[in-house]
């Protein structure tokens, strides 16, 4: 009995470890968010509250589809270049005198082709996912900066897309429910549907799926195609947040965007990334910006914290993915 109980408490110790560490990004959450309410009174304001739900909810759309690429071992660089690059497409035509209609379906569908093409370059030809999103990237960054001659473009009306952002169901937004919605529909095909048990497959063993039948390279170019329409309907819905095409509106997601889906690995499936865990990662994120605003700190300090929190989340997700998983399964680390 002595033996068996010496062999199962390490197992029960790690597993309540992990147990804990599946939640611990939400505690953080809930415990920055008062902690910043206890110095600044305003954080729990009403209008804050607001500011916090709608910035959250462009970047929550923004990186969905990058969760589910670098779930699936690759990863995506492009993603806020492809939505500045929609951005300015959208603001473009709307300076031209097209309607919202066509100049938003415009910039989702190049975000769309810059997605498809990136799944095609690294499922169907294997090119490095790294090297290839870099050079897409940059693509996208160039022509976003030549639509608007180096410039931001201003709009004069924010039309329908205006509207939405400004609607509200008691005090929540209204795309904050639509990204609640979303983020539910995309956590059940995650789960419970074939496609998510394929994203983590890939990651672990591509060989393998191919075994069974399964094509890698379609499944890459699937994940790679919904990250670009993410990124780039994000960006049209800056058009009508900003009431302007900014051609390097880019750059201020890049490090916000990989640390929301990487610390996201870090909840629910501990070492790997989902779409719970990204939302949550966005939320905290989003109350780090408000909270240090009312507290006075500059941009660079809160770029250093966000950029210390990328570093512990990659860190944190290979470790505590690879030893705790196997102490639970009575494997050496």
């Amino acid at each position: 009995m002595s033996e068996i109980s010496s062999t199962m408490r390490p197992q029960i110790s790690f597993a309540g470890v992990k147990g804990i560490g599946r939640w611990w990004l939400l505690l953080a959450l809930i415990g920055g968010l008062f902690a910043f309410a206890a110095a600044r009174p305003q954080m729990l304001d009403g209008g804050n509250i607001v500011t916090v739900l709608r910035s959250a909810s462009i970047m929550a759309i923004m990186v969905l589809g990058l969760t589910w690429v670098i779930a699936a071992g690759k990863i995506d660089v492009s993603f806020m270049q492809i939505a500045a690059l929609a951005n300015m497409t959208t603001a473009g035509l709307l300076s031209q005198g097209s309607g919202w209609t066509l100049a938003g379906l415009s910039g989702v569908a190049v975000g769309g082709i810059v997605g498809l093409v990136n799944g095609l370059l690294v499922g169907r030809m294997r090119l490095s996912p790294l090297i290839t999103t870099i050079a897409t990237g940059g693509v996208c960054a160039s022509a976003a900066a030549a639509i608007g001659a180096g410039t931001s473009i201003r709009i004069n009306d924010a039309g329908v897309l205006g509207d939405f952002l400004a609607a509200h169901v008691g005090p929540v937004p209204l795309l904050a429910l639509v990204v609640v919605v979303l983020y539910a529909a995309a956590w059940w095909m995650q789960e419970r549907l074939t496609f998510g048990h394929y994203i983590y497959a890939a990651e672990q063993n591509e060989a393998a799926l191919v075994d069974v039948g399964v094509s890698v390279q379609r499944l890459l170019v699937l994940v790679y195609l919904i990250s670009g329409l993410c990124a780039s309907v994000a960006g049209v819905l800056l058009v009508a947040s900003l009431s302007s095409g900014q051609p390097m509106i880019g750059s201020s997601y890049f490090i916000d965007g990989l640390t929301a889906v990487f610390l996201g690995g870090m909840m629910i499936r501990i070492g790997r990334p989902n779409v719970i865990g990204t939302a949550t990662a966005v939320l905290l994120l989003a109350v780090l910006v408000s909270g240090g605003a009312l507290l006075g700190w500059p941009d660079y300090q809160r770029e250093i914290i966000k950029g210390a929190l990328l570093l512990a989340g990659v860190a944190m997700a290979v470790r505590m993915g690879r030893s705790l998983d196997g102490f639970v399964k009575g494997e050496r680390p």
